[in-house]
Order: structure tokens, then sequence, then C-alpha cells
């Protein structure tokens, strides 16, 4: 029996994820792939039962991709495992450690690093290791490879190595392009050439095949889904036809706000409810803002096109704004969001600026005194335009708005509450459900209906017996059993 000596493997946030990277650095491992075996964990494990596991294996070469969410847990499983293997020779990837990278703990702790591109790069890599023409006595300099961008023809592509059990249970990325021609400043795509398409007939063969595998869920990572229209039609028909054969069919697709020409909204329409949705970048309407970020989005197309999803498309529409961007005071966002809000999104995911490694977000930081967490996951503290104290209170905005107006359990009740003047209504709201309970996470849904009705009493925001019907009307569609407090008055 072949013994795997090379494990490649990430922690994901969560379960349901599946690692992408994984399966390109695995499909493309040529004849060292009966020597490698693939395995995720995730960041809620402990991590002595993660290098349990992995001693179990018995690797000799590992491959960790490093991001953002997994540092510190990657970086304490990589300790340990040193001390338990110190034979075992660790290599890194991913975007984390692609920038910046002499300086970290966790590249410290490792042999090798690819910074980069390492579809072909880690195969390279672990065929020299085992040819020995790496030797143990190099400097720690050449520890760090720079890989090239390959031809994306030159890769094979990975979707076949999604398991059984992936495409019941967990969600399938796939892309049909790679790359971003923009260049936003707090996004490392901002450091991409352009965008290039993989070869459309192959990549429409590969989705087929996961297709005729039973998966129903997919989620394209592709930054700019409806660039290349001709592409993107030639996509949204194949799914359209596999829904007009009965199929429940659910697409993501990230698309550019202010790019929908009819060809593509023709195609829309089509889609039933449950089956699309779109992630909206909008990440702030101040144009000065978006200037200092080098962000192009027409304002008046991106109104337009959000405003005609929602009103002729069954899509759901998960849009995106930034906390702490430089020169972007609490009135401006407050300003975006109201704007954001009318165009009436079923989410709006409010981020806080992350510092994300070789973005040129950092150019800023002098003039507008960006003080970032030096911890991950790297987030900003405080600006010239925003106090730590404001960022914190827009954090807890940010929490309250995921779990009451995002959850969509709180239609008819929210609206009464807010649509006067959304941003300020909600901050109220959510400045009172916090300073009365001291928390922002563990509440019961029954609760936050309690809540909701005391924070009303106290703020004044809705006429009573209106909120309280449609308070109740919203908590008899959540099919819990028992009534909430306010329901027993």
């Amino acid at each position: 029996m072949q013994v795997n000596t090379i494990l490649l493997t990430t922690l994901n946030a969560k379960y349901v994820h599946t690692s992408l990277g994984l399966r390109y650095l695995y499909a493309n491992m040529g004849e060292l792939q009966s020597q490698t075996q693939l395995k995720e964990y995730n960041i809620n494990l402990r991590i002595e039962d993660i290098v349990e596991n992995i001693v179990t294996l018995s690797p000799d070469i590992i491959g960790f991709g490093i991001y953002i969410w997994n540092i510190n847990e990657t970086l304490a499983t990589i300790s340990m495992l040193k001390q338990i293997l110190p034979n075992v020779i660790i290599i890194l990837g991913g975007p984390e450690v692609s920038y910046e990278t002499e300086n970290q703990a966790i590249v410290q702790a490792a042999d090798y690093v690819i910074c980069g591109t390492a579809d072909l790069a880690f195969a390279k890599l672990c065929k020299q290791i085992k040819a020995q023409q790496i030797k143990d006595d190099e400097t720690p300099e050449n520890k760090i490879i720079h890989s090239e961008f390959p031809h994306l023809n030159n890769i094979k592509l990975p979707y076949q190595f999604y398991s059984d059990e992936d495409i019941a249970y967990r969600l399938i990325y796939v892309e049909a392009s790679r790359g971003c021609p923009f260049k936003c400043e707090f996004c490392l795509s901002a450091l991409d050439k352009t965008s290039k398409p993989f070869e459309l007939e192959n990549f429409m063969n590969e989705l087929e095949t996961l297709y005729q595998r039973g998966a129903r869920r997919f989620k394209f990572v592709d930054r700019t889904f409806n660039l290349k229209v001709q592409h993107s039609q030639i996509i949204l028909k194949y799914f359209l036809a596999k829904i007009d054969q009965g199929d429940e069919i659910f697409v993501h697709f990230e698309i550019i706000p202010d790019r929908l020409p009819e060809e593509l909204k023709q195609l829309l329409t089509g889609f039933p409810v449950g089956s699309l949705q779109f992630e909206v970048g909008i990440q702030t309407f101040n144009p000065a803002v978006q200037a200092l970020i080098s962000r192009k989005q027409n304002h008046p197309k991106t109104i337009a096109n959000l405003s005609w999803l929602r009103e002729n498309t069954s899509a759901n529409i998960h849009t995106d704004l930034i906390v702490g961007l430089p020169g972007e005071d609490w009135n401006s966002f407050a300003k975006g969001f109201n704007e954001l809000y009318q165009c009436r999104p079923q989410e709006i995911q409010v981020g806080i600026l992350k510092r994300l490694k070789g973005t040129p977000i950092i150019r800023h930081t002098e003039q507008f005194k960006l003080v970032f967490n030096q911890q991950a996951p790297f987030n900003i503290l405080s600006t010239s335009c925003l106090s730590y104290i404001q960022i914190r209170e827009l954090e807890r905005f940010a929490r309250f708005w995921e779990i009451i107006a995002n959850s969509g359990r709180f239609i008819l009740s929210l609206p009464l509450l807010i649509d006067n003047d959304p941003f300020h209504h909600f901050y109220q709201i959510s400045h009172w459900i916090y300073r009365t309970t001291g928390l922002t996470h563990k509440f019961s849904l029954k609760r936050l209906f309690d809540l909701l009705y005391s924070a009303n009493q106290n703020l004044r925001l809705a006429h009573r017996e209106s909120l309280f019907k449609a308070l109740a009307h919203d908590y008899q569609n959540t099919a819990l059993k028992g009534r909430p407090d306010f329901m027993k008055t």
C-alpha cells in the first residue's frame, strides 16, 4: 500500500466551507499525487485534536493554506507539530503569507513559503525536496519562493476532487475566471494585472460533471463574474436549462454593480426564488473616498442596477459596505448606508476595514492616521475621521444588523422602526440593546423579539400598537413554540 507522505491541509472557517485552493494543488501534483493526501479541518476544532489527526497520517511534508481567518490557529498547530514531528517539512502558501513575508512569526516557524500562485509551484518544490535538491543548510532567504502566475491552460482543473460528502453537505466553489482588473486599495485583487478566463468549454464540461454527481449549490469565486458578458450568458443559460428541467439549483455570483447589460437582464428574470444570489460590493458611496482608494464605480448606474434587480428579479442581493475607509467619517457612512438601504437589498453586510498584507491601503496611513490591530484579523481601530469608540459602536451596529435585519425574520417590524432614517434609528436600537444587555452575541430569537419591543418602548421610534402587530406577525412566521414576553402582556 502506498504511504501518504505529503499532506495538503488548511483550517477552514466552518465545516461547510471547502478549500478550492487545496484541490488545485492536489490536481497538479503530477506523479506525486499518489503520495499526497488532502485533509481539511476548521478553526473551531481543538488544536490538540487537529495535531493528533495529522500525526496519525505520518506525513513528511505538510502544505498549509494560510488566510486571515486561520493564521493564529495554524501557527499554534505548526508550533505543536514541530515539537512532536521535528523532521516534518512545513510549506506555507496563501494570501496571508504572500506579502510582507519575512517578519511573520508563522513564516519563521515554517521551512518554506510559496508567495503568490502555488498551483504548480507546490508540486515543483515537493519534487525538489524529495530529490534532495534542496539542502538543510540553505540560508533563510531561500525558504521564500516567489512563484510566477501560470498560464491558466497549464493548470489542471480540480473539480473531480470534491468528494461525494462535499457535494452532499458542503459548498462547492468554482471559478470561470481568475484575477481582477480593478485596483481597489483595500483588496488583494488590486495587485492583479487583469482578469483572465479559463477555457470555457473545458470549464463547462467540469460543471456538468459536478452536476451529474449531484451538485446543486455552486458558489463562483470570480471577482467580476459579469465582466465578460458572453461567458456570463453561457453560464446563466446553463443553469436556467437545469431549472427548466425541474431541478432546484442555487448559484452565487460576485458582480460589478454598475455593469448590467440588457443581455444579462433578460436571463436574470428567469431565475425563480431561492436559486440566485448576487454579492455586490459597494464599500462606499462617497465619491471622494472612492477616488482615494482607487475604486471606479458609476454611482447612478449602481443605484439603478440595484433597484432594477430588486424590482425585476427574485435574486437575493447581498451588498457590502466598509467601515473605516480613509476619508469616511460617521456622517458620510450614515448617508451611504441610508442610500443603500433605499435600494432594498435583502442583505447589507457592514464590514470593518482590515489591513490585508500587500494591499496599497497603507499608503494612506500617515495622512488619515490609520491605526490597525497588530493581531489577526488586523481590523482598523481608529482613523482621523472615526475614533476608536465610534468604530466600536459601528462594530456593534454591524453585529446587530446581521442578526436582526439580515436574518430576514423581521420583515414587517423592522421597517416600522427604521424606515424614516435607517442608519440613525438602527444605531439607537443597537446602542440601547448593548447598553441594556452588555452583549452582542448569544441572543435567542425569542429574546430578540422582546428586545426590539422594549427598545421601542424606550426610544419611541414606531407606533406602539402597529409595532406590536408587526412583531407578532413576524414571530408567528418563525414557527417557534411558545410566545415571547411582549406577546404575554
